[in-house]
């Protein structure tokens, strides 16, 4: 049952229109009373009507017009479960394979499939929920506060507005172990020693600094579940509550900057919002760059520099890809939900997250001054806290908090245009300087030049010790080798056999990239390496790469792309099958 408690916005509606799902049944609504006036809950007339590819509208017919301002409170009793933002897991689909796990997913358009809502981020409200489930199983959400009570029901409420999208829950045989003063780590009992070693003492240190840049995080707790390894995503910021993917558990703390990039969500994409999925760069563009802000108060600038060299070479891959000119390329994006348009879901690449960071990091080369910016994000996440905004919302802002650089017109420097970085596709018109990070690339670019050649000057190669580089520092190298493949014959073999560190990686970005060089060179003896990784887990970002790189490859390496589906695509999230499918050439079901 949802009980939605509404006030009417605009005089004489006599329909309100919900956000649903084909597989979501509604069995009956009725409008309730009003406390205190006692009277019998009223049935109303429901009907759904197509909307998009996506979901469709529910239609509830009220007895009379409506006054503006009036309330109303609206109880609707309907199933749901199998539209594609519920996930049910077998229990082989999880890390324990005991017991089945589900959990939702309601980034971007997928929670009307989980309740009727308004399903748009340019709408919040705070939110209950009671919930039941069978013994020897535990729910969470993302909540402020959770309560079990008798008959394993848990209890949970949401005391600050969010929009639809960050109503998240999860099911299954988890426990849970402190890590911090406000956090604790969430997994599965065989995962739950790792999560707690990985991420103990480290979260608190990284709230500390984004309170510090960006003001007090107002979320009370801040939680981290370990998911199934099916999980289609890194992390997903519900709030209070992270869902992050087990790849994250690399034993060596390697890959916290994730998790850098979600609690960076508590100011900038859960408090202040976008109003709509054609401007997601205001979610993720500023938190690429506050990710990178706390990232260097940390780690420092060097291997911050070396973390966001990474990010564009992926930008430059995307954009490879798909085509400079291509819409998607483009910060403002145009969403059309009728049957042939883009959907929200669309918007979910490389550009919104690292485009908009080159446009974020262009204001604060504009402003000149690192402390005069941090202070403007404080005044900006202050200035829209809970609410849900426009990129013209969050421009003017900037322009009126620096009133001189408005009267520069730094908004039309030629070539610069903020209207030209919002609707002209293609490569950021800036980038930011990364040369800080050069102590580390250099070495890097420099063993690569040294593995590409065609005879391998072994003695050099040898010299260079590499027990000290730390994952990203890898990854470049890894990235210049696997620009310069095909490296030259039985070059990949040796590289193999000297770095174990690289080749028999348990970190899930070494895997990637060191699966793509497989492929890229041709090399059958480690295909099971490929196969292995895509057995292992179901991060969309790591497993559409590989297959596009298979299926770009030889015979042998489209094979092992069908044979790697068809044993894998059960324990696929719907979204990430159907991505493959497309890839591969094969019938997606609407």
């Amino acid at each position: 049952t949802a009980r939605l408690e509404l006030r009417c916005a605009r005089e004489g509606e006599a329909a309100l229109r919900l956000d649903a799902h084909p597989t979501l049944r509604v069995r009956r609504a009725a409008l309730r009373g009003t406390p205190g006036d006692g009277g019998d809950p009223q049935p109303l007339r429901v009907e759904s009507r197509p909307f998009a590819t996506y979901g469709s509208a529910l239609h509830v017919h009220l007895p009379q017009p409506l006054r503006a301002g009036q309330l109303l409170s609206l109880e609707i009793d309907y199933e749901a479960g199998e539209g594609p933002g519920v996930c049910w897991l077998a229990p082989e689909q999880t890390a324990g394979k005991q017991k089945p796990y589900m959990y939702t997913q309601g980034q971007a358009v997928l929670n009307r499939s989980f309740f009727p809502c308004f399903d748009t981020p340019s709408v919040k409200c705070t939110y209950s929920a009671t919930v039941q489930v069978p013994e020897g199983f535990t729910a969470v959400m993302s909540a402020t506060s959770w309560e079990k009570q008798k008959d394993n029901t848990f209890v949970f409420k949401m005391s600050q507005p969010i929009p639809s999208y960050l109503i998240a829950l999860a099911v299954g045989d988890i426990v849970s172990a402190d890590v911090g003063p406000r956090s604790r780590v969430w997994a599965e009992p065989c995962l739950i020693e790792a999560a707690k070693k990985e991420y103990d003492g480290v979260i608190e240190e990284f709230l500390a600094v984004g309170e510090k840049l960006f003001g007090p995080y107002v979320w009370g707790r801040y939680d981290i579940l370990f998911m199934p390894p099916s999980f289609p995503f890194g992390g997903m910021e519900n709030p209070c509550l992270t869902f992050v993917t087990p790849c994250l558990l690399a034993g060596d703390r390697s890959l916290a900057d994730v998790i850098i990039h979600e609690i960076s969500h508590s100011w900038f994409g859960n408090l202040v919002t976008n109003a709509t999925w054609g401007e997601f760069w205001l979610n993720e563009g500023f938190t690429m760059y506050a990710q990178r802000r706390i990232s260097t108060e940390v780690y420092g600038l060097a291997y911050t520099c070396l973390e966001a060299a990474t990010g564009r070479a992926l930008l430059r891959q995307h954009m490879d890809n798909t085509g400079e000119d291509h819409p998607l390329n483009k910060l403002r994006v145009v969403i059309e939900p009728g049957l042939w348009g883009v959907n929200p879901d669309d918007t979910y690449n490389e550009t919104p997250y690292e485009k908009g960071y080159c446009f974020v990091s262009y204001l604060a080369h504009l402003v000149g001054d690192q402390s005069k910016f941090d202070a403007f994000l404080q005044a900006y996440v202050n200035q829209f806290k809970f609410q849900s905004i426009t990129a013209d919302d969050a421009l003017g802002f900037f322009l009126e908090y620096f009133p001189e650089l408005k009267e520069k017109g730094v908004d039309s420097i030629p070539g610069f245009e903020f209207d030209r970085w919002l609707n002209t596709p293609g490569w950021p018109p800036y980038l930011p300087d990364l040369s800080p990070g050069e102590q580390l690339m250099k070495p890097a670019e420099e063993l690569a030049e040294l593995w590409a050649a065609d005879s391998l000057n072994v003695e050099v190669i040898e010299a260079v010790d590499i027990t000290a580089w730390r994952t990203y520092q890898l990854v470049y190298f890894l990235d210049k080798i696997l620009q310069k493949s095909p490296l030259p014959e039985g070059n990949v073999e040796r590289l193999s056999k000297m770095y174990p560190k690289i080749s028999k990686a348990q970190n899930a970005e070494l895997r990637l990239r060191w699966c793509q060089i497989i492929l890229k060179n041709n090399l059958e003896a480690e295909y099971g390496k490929v196969k292995d990784f895509l057995h292992s887990q179901g991060k969309q970002k790591y497993t559409l790469p590989l297959y596009r790189a298979m299926w770009g490859g030889s015979e042998a390496a489209r094979a092992l792309a069908m044979e790697t589906f068809s044993a894998t695509a059960p324990q696929l999230h719907v979204n990430v099958q159907n991505y493959v499918k497309k890839i591969l050439g094969l019938e997606v079901a609407e």
